[in-house]
């Protein structure tokens, strides 16, 4: 096992053999630490947390720590972080509450850039871009295959469809439609479906040509939600991307950006 003479490890923590833990990390008890998985330099890691395998973690990120909810009291909450993330420098991630399920957990295959903050109780999927200081405030779900551009913010409970593209400097106060291209210019909006992420990942022409004509109805019609969706169900060729949009819609809490 690789573990830098000036490192902290409690004998509590459970690390995997082949896992390196670089000069000054604190990795607290309870914290597990998959195969392969590497901490740089200047980590600090509380449990409990279970990080999976092939995980890379820049200098200076904190994990686990306590939340920025006012209504926390210390109760027993956890952080999960699944395999192959590259978690670069100065992210903070916090544990959850008991308010938000007592987790906080993110998926695998994600990439998350410098000063990106996960609050509690949040919820990261697979293949996810976050970009450079993007804030995720409590209870945010991000679902899989997401992209968000630098320095944007999240509002608390918000959901962000699979699939979705968020540009930059936007500010996200309601739920993001999965497959969408959503920016803030001047104001923030839908731009259409994001045709270059689908296309990259495979979705057939016919899907996507089927989401942009949704995506038209639902903002760009002048008619309500409900008009919308009883057009797209009349007028859009069915498939399993747009029965997924509908369906989101319908699970809003929040409403959703339009």
């Amino acid at each position: 096992m690789s573990i830098h003479p000036t490192a902290i490890v409690d004998p509590l923590a459970r690390i995997a053999e082949s896992a390196e833990i670089g000069p000054y990390c604190v990795v607290g008890p309870e914290v597990e630490i998959g195969a392969r998985t590497r901490l740089m330099a200047n980590l600090y890691l509380e449990g409990p947390a279970s990080i999976g395998e092939d995980n890379v973690f820049f200098p200076y990120s904190t994990v686990g720590v306590a939340p920025q909810d006012l209504k926390y009291r210390g109760e027993r909450a956890e952080t999960r972080i699944g395999h192959r993330n590259r978690i670069r420098e100065f992210v903070t991630i916090h544990r959850g509450t008991q308010g938000g399920g007592l987790v906080t957990s993110i998926g695998s295959d994600n990439l998350l850039m410098t000063y990106t903050h996960v609050a509690h109780d949040v919820r990261i999927g697979d293949h996810v871009i976050i970009g450079n200081s993007v804030g995720l405030a409590g209870h945010v779900i991000v679902e899989d295959w997401v992209d968000i551009s630098p320095y944007s913010g999240v509002h608390q409970f918000c959901r962000i469809g699979r699939h979705a593209f968020i540009g930059p400097y936007s500010v996200v106060k309601q739920d993001v439609l999965p497959y969408s291209l959503t920016s803030h210019k001047p104001e923030l909006g839908v731009f259409g479906a994001n045709n270059v992420g689908l296309e990259r990942r495979g979705v057939e022409k016919a899907a996507i040509e089927a989401l942009q004509t949704a995506f038209r109805l639902l903002t760009r019609s002048q008619l309500n939600t409900s008009q919308a969706i009883e057009r797209i169900r009349a007028e859009v060729t069915p498939c399993a991307e747009v029965d997924g949009l509908i369906d989101f819609i319908h699970a809003s809490g929040r409403g959703f950006v339009k």
